[in-house]
């Protein structure tokens, strides 16, 4: 995949963003999925070997549509203006953490991974292991490939206020307020556009790797939430 080809005709389609535009560019649509979706697979693949139990998944179902659903939005624009894949243990709608790639124009670029919309028990299970044992996220989050790709730390939307059985006073009273956990690195598009498809691919491994021991974190504090 061209980074630079990408940007540009995701720019396109936010200036024509139409049918009739879409479907006079769909031969160039086509062959820049296809070229998305062999990076995909190629993430999937190297993932495997830190997270086995992503090996079955397909790496074209990894894959979101770009058509966007208008029935219930405001906004009736029908495309994204952005490519992006989602790599978790039961597939892009499971309720597993999981890793997110993205690549847009206008600052869409990223990479990221947690738990977006955790499950009332999940949370609370999270919410629980922050309570009881926070030093080890601290050791994983100060760990140099964390502060490398992820120095802003634990991402999310937050509570204004505490949520129930815990003081304001908490040490760790901000990440008990998080309602999403993430991690995310974001790549503006001068950045972007600079990179070979051969560096993009490993700089977005390199990030995606980064994400699995948060991951694994998440994984062992929502253990017994199912």
């Amino acid at each position: 995949m061209k980074p630079a080809a990408l940007l540009d005709f995701l720019a396109d389609l936010a200036r024509h963003n139409e049918r009739d535009w879409f479907q006079a560019q769909k031969a160039t649509y086509d062959q820049l999925r296809l070229d998305f979706e062999a990076d995909v697979a190629y993430w999937l693949r190297e993932l495997v070997q830190d997270e086995p139990a992503l090996a079955g998944l397909d790496p074209k179902k990894c894959v979101f549509r770009i058509y966007r659903d208008v029935r219930f939005s405001k906004v009736k624009v029908p495309y994204k203006t952005h490519f992006s894949a989602y790599f978790a243990a039961g597939g892009k709608h499971a309720d597993a953490p999981g890793r997110y790639v993205q690549i847009g124009p206008n600052g869409q670029t990223l990479v990221a991974g947690g738990l977006y919309e955790p499950t009332k028990e999940q949370l609370a299970a999270i919410r629980q292991e922050i309570d009881y044992q926070a030093a080890d996220l601290h050791a994983l989050l100060a760990a140099p490939e964390a502060r490398q790709f992820f120095p802003q730390g634990l991402q999310g939307e937050q509570l204004k206020k505490m949520p129930p059985g815990y003081e304001a006073t908490h040490p760790e009273a901000a990440w008990l307020r998080h309602k999403s956990f993430l991690l995310t690195h974001e790549l503006p598009d001068a950045a972007v556009r600079k990179l070979t498809p051969e560096a993009l691919r490993a700089h977005v491994l390199a990030a995606l790797r980064a994400l699995g021991p948060f991951g694994e974190w998440l994984k062992a504090a929502t253990a017994a939430a199912g």
